[in-house]
């Protein structure tokens, strides 16, 4: 194999010391190199020549993040939590007694939820602890792990790894960084190198029209070039499986003869839960289950809209309706949140269009606090849509979805009953996929506690489903993050949609 000239420089350096077990920056001082690329790629060319051994260590190095850094003067939330605790009377020791004690509700929710995993139990509103001393001995084994770091970065392996892998899964608490070493040894056949064949001669790496206007060019060493060396094939670019599905649901809706509309994803919680007759009590509102906005805190509300929710939750007002009783807090209602389903937006479309016969459908993202796995992610898609008409009805509805998934490629399709807090009568539709028949959305009639306070008193087919649930049907995918990992040849993989 002929050698380039950076390859005769850097292996003429390293005869000068034939046995040492060369690193980057010796190899840059003995080369006069300042880039460290010179060394990778003259080293490959020697490794492949037979001329030098490349040896590779990797490590990681744990560091504390922004989070790690507050935890390590302040103390770990749960700590701070537990502390409390301990220090408490049990008639106090309540959520609101957490709240009472200065723990704000950003940082109260995930701190229980914390301590529930260490086995601290909420009973009849109380905080309940059957093994203190477990739990003790947990945060303080958490709390000197924060303690260890905040001196100096730590190896990956010098630390404990459950431990490691618990800080990982907690936002900016630690900060992990892998690094890949390399040294440079002579083999055998580098050693026996003449060093004095090792003198830099010019070459020609690039044939241009003014090299073959003279004679120059055939006294002249030319760079080789491998021409049998592998080379990556480009690929074209194809969209993404998600955005391709987006489309391919969005025409066939619009093929249906359905309008597509859009909605902001900042919404107030009155929109977004009261007027779909969601009680102010319902677990999903809680910092657990939705994104609260601390800016803007609050989302200015119509007195109309707020005045007519607090008459159906309080006692039904005119729909027929018990209500839910209890007194309506509309500040509550006016708290900004970032919206939980898509349903918000075909609200305050009956809203502005009560007496407009309409068929729409929207697809857009939706927030909420869930844990990240294979089923579930805490920003994802749904597909809503709804038949507002005077002669609207559940076989309308049934028919509609029928219909849809038989163009989406699924023509089995059934629906069960089930229960929404704003659809009588509700239905589960499932498709037969595989053997077994997988449930994919919620569906039914608006009630009148939803349709009647926004001036509309016109049956409402509604339904939603989940856009990545139908993704993983549609691209045979067992694990919802598959979706969103930027890893182009598995992407590339996927079926074209």
């Amino acid at each position: 194999m002929s050698l380039g000239n950076n390859e005769r420089r850097m292996l003429r350096a390293m005869l000068s010391d034939a046995s040492r077990a060369w690193s980057l920056d010796g190899l840059l001082a003995a080369t006069g190199w300042s880039d460290q690329v010179h060394v990778a790629g003259a080293g490959t060319g020697l490794a492949e020549a037979g001329l030098v051994e490349i040896a590779e260590t990797a490590s990681r190095t744990v560091s504390l993040g922004a989070e790690g850094e507050k935890a390590a003067s302040d103390g770990l939330l749960e700590a701070r939590i537990w502390d409390w605790m301990q220090g408490a009377d049990a008639a106090e020791c309540t959520m609101q007694g957490l709240f009472g004690a200065g723990f704000e509700r950003h940082e109260a929710g995930p701190g229980v939820g914390l301590l529930k995993a260490l086995g601290v139990k909420v009973e009849a509103g109380s905080f309940v602890c059957e093994d203190e001393g477990s739990v003790s001995a947990t945060i303080a084994s958490r709390t000197d792990f924060i303690a260890i770091l905040a001196s100096s970065a730590q190896s990956a392996d010098s630390l404990d790894q459950a431990l490691v892998d618990h800080f990982t899964g907690r936002k900016n608490l630690i900060v992990i960084e892998e690094s890949t070493s390399r040294t440079w040894t002579l083999t055998k056949a580098g050693k026996s190198t003449d060093s004095s064949s090792l003198d830099e001669v010019s070459q020609i790496g690039q044939i241009t029209p003014e090299l073959l206007q003279t004679d120059a060019w055939r006294d002249a060493e030319f760079k080789p070039f491998d021409v049998n060396a592998p080379a990556p094939i480009p690929a074209g670019g194809r969209p993404h499986p998600m955005q391709a599905l987006i489309e391919r649901i969005r025409s066939v809706f619009l093929e249906m003869g359905f309008s597509e509309i859009e909605g902001d994803y900042v919404q107030s919680a009155g929109w977004n839960m009261d007027a779909l007759f969601i009680p102010q009590s319902h677990p999903a509102r809680t910092m657990q289950d939705t994104f609260y906005l601390a800016e803007p805190a609050e989302v200015e509300v119509d007195p109309t809209y707020l005045d007519l929710w607090a008459k159906v939750h309080e006692h039904g007002h005119d729909t027929g309706s018990k209500g839910w009783g209890g007194t309506f807090d509309k500040d509550e209602a006016q708290k900004g949140l970032l919206r939980t389903h898509t349903t918000v937006n075909t609200i305050r479309h009956i809203a502005e269009n009560p007496h407009e016969p309409c068929r729409v459908f929207g697809i857009g993202r939706v927030f909420r606090q869930e844990t990240i796995d294979r089923t579930h992610l805490p920003e994802f898609h749904q597909i809503e849509g709804i038949i507002h008409e005077p002669d609207a009805n559940l076989p309308m509805l049934i028919s509609t979805l029928k219909t849809f998934y038989a163009k989406m490629g699924y023509p089995d399709v059934r629906v069960r009953p089930a229960y929404f807090p704003y659809t009588e009568p509700s239905v589960e539709v499932e498709v037969y996929w595989r053997g077994e028949w997988l449930e994919l959305g919620g569906s039914g009639i608006f009630r009148p506690e939803v349709t009647e306070p926004l001036g509309s008193e016109w049956p409402v087919c509604a339904w939603g489903m989940g856009l990545e649930r139908l993704a993983m049907l549609v691209l045979g995918l067992d694990d919802i993050r598959e979706l969103y990992q930027p890893d182009l040849e598995r992407l590339s993989k996927m079926p074209i949609l």
